[in-house]
This record gives structure tokens, C-alpha cells and sequence, in this order.
């Protein structure tokens, strides 16, 4: 889906569910102002504004990113996602600093989100969120910071906490970090 359309997509499944933006920033935890940004903004917001949003909305965070136009899946227990129908967002030119890719943007209702981070060297905000997450670094060197402790993570290393508590990161070094990151929402996201 063109990130563009994102906002879109949220202001559509939102009506649909008869909520108005007041009701949606309460159950998310984001301010009117915030939601209505998201909802009229050409750039996608954070994965884990997407993901508070999604489980506000009931809907797997995957609808949020999907054009609809996905190869249906073989199975009903199952999901294929193929190369060219990755949900890539440039948050490059936003203060989050990040190249997000979905690995499963159609999948089936379940609990957890895998991704492809490209994290930058620029370090801007702290992320909360329920449940849990694992991070593995598949290139780069990466500072990981949770609950305020600050940890070195290098090429094969990875990190398994729960979400509910402070944490983000920044790359080290010449090069981004690049991660493979699964979050694991005890409600599916």
C-alpha cells in the first residue's frame, strides 16, 4: 500500500466502527489532535502508533497496510507473503528515523507482528506497548536502550523483553542498523 494511504485507511475503519476521533484517542492513549494528524498525514506514523491503533480499531495492524490486493492464501491456518507485497515505509524523512518492512501483511488474525527495522543513528523517542518483542540484529551495530539501561547489540545478537516497559534504540557506527524485530501482542494486533 502507498504510505500515503494509511491515514486513509485508519479514518475508514474508524467510521466504519462509528467511532468518532475522541473515541478512538481514548482507547489508544493518543490525543484528538495526534489521531486526526495520522488520519490527514502523507507519511505512515510509527509501527507502535499503528499497533495501538489496529487493536483499538479490532483490526489486524496488517489491514491497516494492506491494499487488499494480496495473493489469497493456500490455507486458512497459513499465510504466504511474497517479496513484492511487503508493506515498506520510509520514516527517513519523519523524527522516527526508521525503514519499517512488514513481512506479513496479510496474515490471519494472529498475535504477533514480524518486521525488518532499519534503525538510523538518530535516537528520538522511548516506545511503550503491550505486550512483548523480540529484536535480532541482522546487520550494523545497534545501541538498545530499555528501561534507561543502554546495551551494545551486534550483528547476530538479539534481545527478548516485554514492550510494556521504556525502550528504542539507535544505530552505532558507519551504517543503520538493520533488525529483525517480532512483536507479540497478548490481543491480536
Amino acid at each position: 500500500m502507498r504510505e500515503d494511504l494509511i491515514g486513509k485507511r485508519i479514518r475508514e475503519y474508524r467510521l466504519n466502527k462509528g467511532l468518532t476521533i475522541k473515541n478512538l484517542a481514548e482507547s489508544t492513549g493518543l490525543t484528538k489532535g495526534y489521531i486526526s494528524r495520522i488520519e490527514n498525514s502523507p507519511k505512515a506514523p510509527p509501527l507502535f502508533t499503528l499497533a495501538k491503533i489496529s487493536s483499538a480499531l479490532s483490526v489486524d495492524i496488517s489491514e491497516l497496510l494492506s491494499d487488499g490486493k494480496t495473493a489469497p492464501n493456500p490455507s486458512p491456518e497459513m499465510t504466504i507473503s511474497r517479496n513484492d507485497e511487503h508493506f515498506i515505509t520510509d520514516g527517513r524523512g519523519t523524527p522516527y528515523k526508521y525503514v519499517y518492512e512488514a513481512l506479513a501483511p496479510n496474515k490471519l488474525g494472529k498475535n504477533f507482528e514480524p518486521y525488518l527495522l532499519t534503525v538510523s543513528h538518530e535516537r528520538r523517542t522511548d516506545y511503550q506497548h503491550e505486550g512483548e518483542e523480540f529484536v535480532y540484529v541482522l546487520e550494523g551495530k545497534l545501541e538498545f536502550v530499555f528501561k534507561g539501561q543502554s546495551y551494545v547489540l551486534e550483528k547476530g545478537d538479539c534481545v527478548y523483553f516485554d514492550s510494556a516497559f521504556p525502550h528504542g534504540g539507535r544505530a552505532l557506527g558507519d551504517a543503520p542498523a538493520k533488525t529483525m524485530v517480532i512483536i507479540y501482542s497478548y490481543k491480536r494486533v
